[in-house]
Order: C-alpha cells, then sequence, then structure tokens
C-alpha cells in the first residue's frame, strides 16, 4: 500500500478532510487523534496488513510518519 492510501484511511478514521495529512504532523495536534482512534488504528491495521500493532509502540509515535515507519515495508512510496 502507498503512504497516501494509507493516509486516505487514516483521515478516514479520525474523520478528517481528505488531504489534511500529509506526514510530519504531530500527533498531539492532530484532530480527532486520541485513544479511540488508537484502537481504530490497531483494527485498520490488522484487517489491511495482517500485522499486529502494540499501543505502547503507537504511543512512542510523535507524527504521522512516526505511524507510517511502524508499518515498515508495507508502506510504499
Amino acid at each position: 500500500m502507498t503512504k497516501d492510501a494509507f493516509l486516505k484511511m487514516l483521515e478516514s478514521l479520525i474523520e478528517s478532510a481528505p488531504g489534511t495529512l500529509k506526514g510530519p504532523e504531530k500527533l498531539e495536534s492532530v484532530q480527532g487523534w486520541d485513544s479511540l482512534a488508537v484502537v481504530g488504528l490497531i483494527g485498520l491495521v490488522d484487517k489491511h496488513f495482517q500485522m499486529a500493532l502494540y499501543v505502547e509502540d503507537i504511543n512512542k509515535a510523535k507524527t504521522v510518519d512516526d505511524l507510517v515507519k511502524l508499518l515498515g515495508s508495507n508502506i510504499t512510496g
């Protein structure tokens, strides 16, 4: 999956306008990023990537790009 496609799914998850997320945004300033979004992200990654993300790892992420990095080689471009 491309980074852009993942960002679109993340925008949908947090109910953000399309094109809002680019990557360098700090998670603490992203409207809609909260504990429910973390749970939703875990489910989204499980469904689309068949991999497990852990709350501890997500909580270490400071930016949207850090979330992308958690997906490793599953994200291209």
